[in-house]
């Protein structure tokens, strides 16, 4: 299955690429120090929308993630539900 034919949108699919590679980079270290390293990563450099997206992604299950990421995934900061923009009330003269 190449990349355009994976069930995910583009934005879901370079999110799992980018959470992927980050558990290549740690997967060389000892378990409990890569799960760490992860999770302290993912924290650390991705904004809570992208941690949004990742929780959306591994509750939708079959993701793709490598497994190093879903054990992260208890250490990663779960943001809150991201809040509907309201339209500016406009200021009267």
């Amino acid at each position: 299955m190449s990349p355009d034919e994976t069930p995910h949108g583009k934005t879901e699919t370079k999110l799992i690429y980018m959470a992927n590679q980050i558990a290549t980079f740690f997967k060389t270290q000892p378990a409990s120090e890569a799960v760490q390293g992860v999770a302290t990563h993912i924290n650390k450099f991705w904004e809570p929308r992208m941690r949004r997206q990742l929780f959306a992604i591994i509750d939708h299950g079959d993701s793709g993630l490598n497994p190093l990421v879903l054990e992260a995934a208890a250490l990663i900061h779960k943001p809150a539900p991201a809040e509907e923009v309201k339209p500016a009330v406009p200021s009267r003269l």
